[in-house]
């Protein structure tokens, strides 16, 4: 059986990793396999019509979760193909999911090894150990049409948090409904909704919880918690963790949007992880989240052409289904992190369906209205707003005719601009939050995220409309948003109008609400 490269899985060596030894061929691993989606031409002519539709009425209703996978959903032929060739290397389909279009296997190293042509190996870098390969994977050759992707091979660290502890005295800070009011968000509790939160580590103490909504006078959200390739809710690795993202994320959207169902979906910080967790929360038939709020990514040339692939695939199905997907565009600036020099942006951020949002410092006056508010590029703390152009995706047709300033030059965008909305950011006029037992100060574009989402929230409430793909409506009417035209990100200038540093800027929340 003639085996081929599949197409993306090029993966490169981690440059700050060195090779330990090989992996023990008989470790056990669980494997994601992707498939491809049926009716592909029809549902790429959906995503169309969403895309070119500034106005809600231009657009076509959402599917049900139900409706997209059987009409979208992975073929019961393709799972079969899939099923022969894993039980062909001794591999073990523990879960399949035609509407997620996954099939998770089982087996050893040795096994995946054989079955995908690839020598796992193990590496160290300055966080740990991972099991890592270099190369692409190979498949049989009449399966390399039907699969779309293989992830979990690899287990390096994908994703990072976006979000920054204040270390200093804060300029301004803010609980999250203050936030709100000053961004002028229309009255409602969120109820009715469900929010969907994705975490690639740490966890939630319900008592923290409960101690912080008290203190606010906010009655507590409802919070449950969803395990995904076997992570779990696990609190106690400190504020500088994982549990600051976690508790950050539940407490802007729990206090803006109380009366919303928050969802955490759990799972390691792997592409497989990030990516399981997303098509869990997309196709959960339990919960049925309208909103998912992302503050994790990395820079697009952290991935693989196959994980950026299958993750805008599962931003695809969200946009058809009418599910709001919000992601925070990074704290790094233009350079996205990555070292020497040159602009990058941020992944998930990137993908054309996701509303990404990226950072402002926000100043507010003793008549609780905004004073300023100017780009977050903050040189003591070192994280500025992430925005730029992709090297990956195509300019949408939302985005046509825009430009991107660098140095005082316009140039004509060519490619996905990053971010669309931006909102507070800054640790210096950051979020009052509670983290394992400690008040502190967080900002960062982690905030930025939750913060869209709970408005999001609020209007579908207050609108009885569902919450939608809103990037085509909002360059459709930018005159609702606060345009921010003060500061940088590094290569790139706030201007009038769209811009690298914090898109159309922050929200109106009347005049959103109106939309």
């Amino acid at each position: 059986m003639a085996s081929v490269p599949l197409k993306g899985s090029e993966r490169e060596a981690l440059a700050s990793a060195h090779a330990l030894h090989a992996a023990d061929p008989h470790e056990r691993l669980e494997v994601s396999v992707l498939l491809r989606p049926r009716a592909q031409a029809q549902l790429q002519a959906r995503l169309g019509a969403l895309h070119a539709a500034g106005r809600r009425a231009l657009r076509p209703r959402p599917l049900s979760r139900e409706a997209f996978a059987q009409r979208h959903g992975a073929s019961t032929a393709d799972i079969r193909a899939v099923r022969r060739f894993a039980s062909g290397h001794g591999l073990t389909v523990v879960a399949a999911s035609a509407a997620r279009r996954t099939l998770m296997l089982s087996g050893t190293v040795a096994q995946f090894n054989a079955a995908f042509g690839v020598e796992l190996q193990y590496f160290e870098h300055a966080q740990g150990s991972f099991r890592g390969r270099s190369g692409p994977l190979h498949v049989p050759e009449e399966l390399a049409e039907l699969i779309t992707a293989v992830l979990g091979l690899d287990n390096r660290p994908q994703a990072r948090a976006h979000f920054r502890v204040l270390k200093q005295a804060a300029v301004q800070s803010f609980t999250p409904p203050q936030v709100a009011s000053l961004y002028g968000f229309p009255t409602a509790t969120g109820a009715g909704q469900c929010i969907a939160l994705i975490e690639l580590g740490g966890g939630f103490a319900p008592a923290d919880l409960k101690s912080y909504f008290a203190s606010l006078g906010i009655a507590a959200p409802k919070v449950a918690a969803v395990s995904v390739d076997h992570a779990r809710n696990a609190p106690g690795g400190g504020s500088d963790g994982p549990d600051g993202e976690v508790m950050l994320d539940i407490e802007v959207a729990g206090a803006i949007a109380p009366g919303a169902q928050i969802v955490v979906y759990f799972a390691p910080n792997t592409d497989a992880g990030f990516l399981d967790a997303i098509t869990t929360a997309v196709h959960d038939t339990t919960w049925r989240p309208g909103i998912v709020s992302i503050s994790w990514g990395g820079p697009e040339s952290s991935w693989t052409q196959q994980a950026m692939s299958a993750m805008d695939a599962a931003l695809q199905a969200a946009t058809a289904m009418g599910v709001s997907v919000c992601v925070a565009s990074g704290d790094n600036g233009s350079s996205d992190g990555v070292a020497g020099g040159g602009a990058h942006v941020d992944f998930p951020a990137s993908s054309p369906h996701a509303l990404a949002c990226g950072g402002t410092r926000l100043s507010a006056s003793a008549a609780d209205a905004i004073a300023n508010e100017v780009v977050w590029n903050d040189g003591a703390q070192g994280g500025a707003s992430g925005g730029g152009a992709s090297q990956v995706f195509a300019l949408p047709p939302w985005q046509q005719g825009l430009s991107l300033e660098q140095e005082g030059v316009p140039a004509a965008l060519a490619m996905r601009g990053v971010p669309d909305v931006a909102g507070n950011a800054d640790p210096l006029t950051g979020y009052r939050v509670r983290v394992d037992g400690s008040d502190l100060v967080i900002g960062g574009t982690s905030a930025v995220a939750p913060l869209w989402a709970s408005l999001i929230a609020r209007v579908s409430e207050s609108t009885g409309r569902a919450p939608g793909f809103w990037n085509p409506q909002l360059y459709a009417a930018s005159a609702a948003l606060r345009d921010i035209t003060q500061g940088d990100n590094g290569a790139y200038e706030a201007t009038t109008g769209w811009d690298g540093c914090t898109g159309l800027g922050s929200p109106n929340g009347a005049k959103l609400a109106g939309l």
